[in-house]
């Protein structure tokens, strides 16, 4: 359980994008200071907190980190990464290029700068196609796509730092992020993920693509553990207080311990926004996983993660909250 939380000086690589602009947002709203590093190549400007000290540039600048670090940071969030499955299997070199190469270098600069704490954006990626669920953080790692590949590697590229150098670091691995906090929400451009693809299609009126119901799962469409983006932004500042206080390098599960198939997401989102949601079937995605649902019993015991906002359905209300404000994303 963490305990004697002070106020931090935290570096946050990608502050500009989805899961990154929230944490900024939350750590603020804490009191903490922040500083942001985005290269703003798939991130928005006036995703960036106000309070926040913006500097676009890339991870793997070490001028640029060491300047960032020159007054201090006590911790650096890490969620600057190519988050794309399918994308990663047709270009797996631009993934290798920036999820790992790129982190390897973030890490070093790091280092050098006198930074030796660091919270990783990991993924349920990493698992692949589960044996069992709910999945545990010893549950085998055998990715099944670059993406989830990258992600492993930058898992064990910490473990052995830690050895090393003494450099610790907490992974969490969340399952799908969803839902909006605030003024921030997600704007992926071009958008794959489900709940966002789902509320534009029930606002529109267009037809929502749904890659296979030949999973073998209740009605054949694949299932995953959405969990409120606020709570995952919660889970990081606990990490950060953790490592800032001692705390061995680990890893951690964010999820809520329940699942939900596709096709129960959409009938969720029909019930919230009083719309019929015209949807059509097409073959599986290559990289799919059929389940993914996480324990998140080890965050709870560990860091006291406790989820607030997970329900689906709050989920769903605080994302079409955000579209009905924001219907065409960021406008910068």
């Amino acid at each position: 359980m963490v305990k004697d939380k002070k106020f931090l000086k935290v570096l946050v690589t990608g502050g500009a994008g989805y899961i990154g602009s929230v944490t900024t947002a939350a750590l603020i709203e804490e009191g903490h200071t922040v500083t942001v590093l985005d290269n703003l190549s798939s991130g928005h400007l006036q995703a960036v907190h106000p309070e926040a000290h913006f500097i676009k540039g890339d991870i793997s600048d070490s001028n640029v980190i060491e300047n960032i670090c020159r007054d201090g940071i006590d911790v650096a969030m890490h969620f600057a990464a190519f988050i794309e499955v399918e994308e990663s299997i047709t270009n797996p070199s631009k993934y290798y290029g920036n999820n790992l190469a790129n982190t390897f270098q973030l890490l070093d600069n790091l280092r050098v700068s006198g930074v030796h704490n660091i919270v990783f954006s990991s993924t349920a990626a990493v698992y692949g196609e589960p044996e069992s669920i709910p999945l545990t953080e010893s549950s085998l790692l055998r990715p099944v796509n670059p993406y989830g590949w990258t992600k492993m590697m930058v898992e064990q590229l910490l473990w052995d730092y830690d050895k090393a150098f003494g450099f610790k670091s907490v992974s969490l691995r969340y399952f799908n992020a969803a839902g909006a906090f605030d003024r921030y929400g997600e704007d992926h451009r071009p958008e794959s993920h489900l709940l966002p693809r789902t509320l534009s299609a029930a606002s529109e009126g267009s037809s929502l693509q749904i890659y296979g119901i030949d999973y073998s799962t209740q009605d054949g469409s694949c299932i995953r553990d959405f969990v409120h983006v606020k709570d995952l932004a919660d889970a990081h500042i606990l990490a950060a207080h953790y490592l800032c206080t001692g705390g061995s390098s680990d890893c951690f599960n964010l999820g809520t311990g329940k699942g939900s198939s596709i096709l129960e997401v959409i009938r969720s989102v029909e019930k919230v926004m009083g719309r019929r949601i015209n949807y059509r079937i097409t073959q599986r995605r290559k990289g799919d996983s059929a389940v993914l649902v996480a324990s998140p019993d080890k965050a709870q015991r560990i860091l006291g993660w406790k989820k607030q906002l997970s329900t689906l359905e709050e989920i769903i209300e605080s994302a079409w909250e955000w579209k009905r404000e924001n219907p065409h994303g960021y406008t910068e």
